[in-house]
């Protein structure tokens, strides 16, 4: 588990706790040990989450009524959203599955990942206390709060679009300033955003946030990683056939 520490830059004082947060219970039920799975945790956890989430965003959003902070927060603690958070530290490499668990894709399910990821802050807060685990969550979502901040009325493509990739591996997509022109008070910036290698999209705005949001965009609605994963099953299919003629 040092590697996960290291991942989210905590190291725990009761490594109990880190073991717990991480014990699915499926493993838990295998081992007839049914009082040790992350379930209280991930209770707590998400308590935690959403404390420290609305503290930071009643602070960022002093002019919006409840309704809207509401909103904005479901769109950082959404089954999905936490499922993305976990995806970005590989999670799913640290949960302890039972056997049927594992078999069935459970390591990259939303709902282990997104309970493991809660279980993972109640933890931390049990180990650390309430600055500690505010100081780290506030870390995990730092792009995704920058993303509400620069449009708290609008989709996320970006987070939508690193949503979708990492559904397909965990690598998350990198953005590229290529260039900048124009005088101080009119720059534009044009952004490059690619996954694996492969460039998905350019985009342009008025600050590099905007540039990448609009790349974002723009990769999801080209869908060119759609294209190359056609592209690499067209070109395996005759090896298949070959094989099973030969079988």
């Amino acid at each position: 588990m040092e590697s996960l520490e290291s991942r989210l830059g905590y190291k725990f004082r009761n490594s109990l706790l880190l073991a717990e947060a991480m014990t699915h219970p499926s493993l838990a039920y295998e081992s007839q040990r049914p009082h040790f799975d992350n379930q209280r945790l991930e209770f707590l956890g998400d308590a935690v989450l959403q404390l420290i989430l609305t503290e930071d965003l009643f602070k960022m959003f002093p002019d919006f009524p409840e309704g809207k902070l509401t909103k904005l927060r479901s769109r950082l603690v959404s089954r999905r959203a936490l499922a993305r958070f976990a995806l970005t530290i590989d999670l799913g490499a640290y949960v302890l599955l039972g056997k049927g668990e594992e078999a069935t894709g459970g390591r990259r399910r939303v709902s282990t990942l997104a309970d493991a990821f809660e279980a993972l802050i109640g933890a931390v807060y049990m180990d650390g206390g309430y600055e500690e685990s505010r100081e780290l969550v506030l870390r995990l979502f730092q792009s995704e709060i920058e993303a509400l901040a620069g449009s708290p009325e609008e989709r996320n493509p970006k987070g939508e679009l690193q949503e979708c990739l990492q559904a397909i591996q965990p690598e998350p997509p990198e953005y590229e300033v290529l260039s900048e022109s124009g005088p101080d008070h009119r720059k534009v910036f044009l952004s490059q955003v690619s996954w694996r290698g492969m460039v998905l999209a350019v985009g342009r705005g008025k600050s590099k946030k905007e540039a990448e949001a609009r790349a974002a965009a723009e990769a999801l609605r080209a869908r060119e990683w759609e294209s190359a994963d056609k592209k690499s099953s067209d070109q395996e299919a005759p090896i298949e056939s070959d094989v099973s003629t030969a079988d």
